[in-house]
């Protein structure tokens, strides 16, 4: 009897599955993809076959997919992706070109394949940081396709460091249109306070940087990100990315709370 480890993006669906899994013979335990604990229950207590639900979240369960493989006590354990949309999954195949694509039809099939992989050493792609850390600033910063962009005190020649731009990209200076993204750079705490509201005004269901000087820059500055945060944070609005956007600035993203 094989322990299948299943993640998956809801409780009730999960447990259907499971009981799909089990009528095959195996002994199936669900984790959520949300839990940030599910990392720490699993490489303590790892399983014969991991399962991962495709969808919904695809980009969770490829993030927790590639973390299996860099832990030591899980990089040899089979995985097993089910369902997903074609576009997403083919690009979960360029990170992890040896695990199993399965639809809950053929769960079968593919449980009989991951018996035949379970002593072959696996591919361990680069972490979600080191992937990140090589990407063009254009895409760290989410700059996309019939985007506008407001640049708010930018340094000096900083556009020139946006290189590639997407396709029909508007880049402005001012708020006076409406941006779907803001990029802030803010130099002290009192350029701050001067600047929040006025901005803060303009956050519907666009986006929002805030560049402070990092603390290794040699900048001299009172503002730094817990202090954004937590203004930002009072103000209705909660950071979701962070962005080391060149050796003096990095950035806060931004949205309003729903």
């Amino acid at each position: 009897m094989y322990k299948i480890k299943l993640i998956h993006w809801d409780q009730t669906e999960a447990e259907e599955k499971a009981r799909l899994i089990n009528s095959l013979g195996c002994e199936t335990d669900f984790e959520s993809i949300r839990d940030p604990q599910t990392f720490k229950r699993i490489k303590t207590n790892p399983p014969d076959f991991f399962v991962i639900d495709l969808s919904r979240i695809p980009s969770h369960g490829k993030e927790i997919a590639v973390g299996l493989r860099q832990l030591k006590s899980t990089r040899n354990v089979p995985i097993i992706f089910t369902e997903g949309e074609p576009e997403k999954v083919e690009k979960i195949k360029t990170l992890l070109p040896d695990a199993i694509y399965s639809s809950w039809k053929t769960i079968r099939s593919a449980l009989d394949k991951a018996e035949q992989q379970k002593d072959i050493e696996k591919v361990v792609p680069p972490s979600m940081m080191d992937r990140y850390s090589t990407a063009p600033l254009v895409k760290k910063l989410g700059i996309k396709e019939n985007t506008k962009v407001a640049l708010i005190n930018a340094p000096k020649n900083f556009k020139k460091t946006l290189d590639e731009l997407p396709k029909s990209v508007k880049m402005l200076t001012s708020l006076k249109d409406t941006a779907d993204i803001i990029i802030w750079f803010t130099r002290s705490r009192e350029e701050f306070d001067l600047g929040f509201f006025d901005i803060l005004e303009r956050i519907d269901t666009n986006k929002l940087w805030v560049a402070t000087p990092k603390k290794t820059s040699g900048v001299v500055t009172d503002i730094n990100q817990n202090i954004v945060r937590n203004i930002c944070l009072n103000e209705g609005l909660v950071d979701f990315k962070v962005c080391a956007i060149d050796k003096t600035w990095s950035g806060l993203l931004f949205t309003k709370r729903k």
